[in-house]
């Protein structure tokens, strides 16, 4: 490969898990270091985005959100997880008014406050909530707070009920589902769940990401000499166009870098990063 230094979207079948489809893509590239951003669940599909080389450096800096998602909900199912990875139980409910399902949808709109699914990767303690709950051990976890931007139903085919939400990053479909369920007065359980894309990250043939597209923080403009830069030598705040406190990017031509500007002034996050 010409630059060990990749990053680009894939693509995760359901069915594996976010590290089974990674290790398959670094057999495929041949490449040893890689990541991936927002794992996914192995019963769900959709977009990750895989990082080669040094550029899993940039996840915390990419313009990730908001996420948009397409979901099924078996209505009448319990499973602890909620979803269908482990059905305990699966009631016959009378059909329902299609009219009444979007009224509680729509209902979701905005700030929601809910507690996240106990098998979750929420950290808890040093661990995941779902080492504890796989164990069987019982604890108490804290609401978390989403903003759904959007959420509408796309059809209801009795017992399935499929929604499509856009939500902030930290949101828990599983949980939007399960709202959904207790407010239309049943059990309920994600029997599909798709992430369509991450902030402005498609499916796109695994093609390369332009780092100038992607990155989540302002550009900043450097009027010193651009070999400073590309050394990583001391920079001062007074030598750019924006000098507020916060993250930066600069364009270097063929490499960008990214800064923080704080009260003790100019620091390099990454330097001379790969623009493809």
């Amino acid at each position: 490969m010409k630059n060990p230094n990749r990053l680009f979207v894939a693509y995760k079948p359901a069915g594996i898990s976010s590290n089974q489809l990674l290790s398959r893509i670094k057999r495929r590239y041949g490449v040893k270091k890689a990541g991936y951003s927002g794992t996914l669940d192995p019963f769900a599909k959709g977009v990750l985005i895989i990082a080669f080389g040094n550029h899993g450096r940039l996840f915390r800096f990419l313009n990730k959100a908001p996420k948009r998602y397409r979901a099924t909900l078996w209505l009448g199912a319990y499973s602890p997880t909620l979803d269908i990875e482990q059905i305990e139980q699966i009631d016959t409910i009378a059909p329902l008014r299609e009219e009444h399902i979007k009224e509680v949808i729509a209902s979701l709109k905005g700030e929601l406050t809910y507690l996240p699914p106990k098998f979750s990767a929420k950290r808890l303690n040093g661990k995941r909530a779902y080492e504890f709950a796989r164990a069987g051990i019982d604890v108490e976890l804290k609401t978390v707070t989403s903003t759904i931007y959007d959420i509408h139903l796309l059809h209801y085919c009795h017992p399935f009920v499929t929604f499509e939400a856009t939500v902030s990053e930290g949101s828990y479909i599983r949980s939007l589902g399960e709202i959904i369920a207790d407010k239309l007065e049943c059990s309920g359980a994600l029997s599909a769940l798709e992430r369509l894309n991450e902030g402005q990250f498609v499916y796109d043939n695994e093609h390369p990401i332009d780092i100038k597209t992607a990155l989540g923080i302002p550009k900043n403009r450097y009027n010193g000499t651009i070999d400073s830069v590309l050394l990583g030598q001391p920079l001062s705040i007074e030598d750019f166009d924006s000098k507020e406190s916060g993250f930066y990017w600069i364009d270097n031509g063929d490499t960008v870098s990214i800064l923080e500007f704080a009260d003790d002034g100019v620091h390099y996050l990454l330097n001379k990063v790969e623009a493809c």
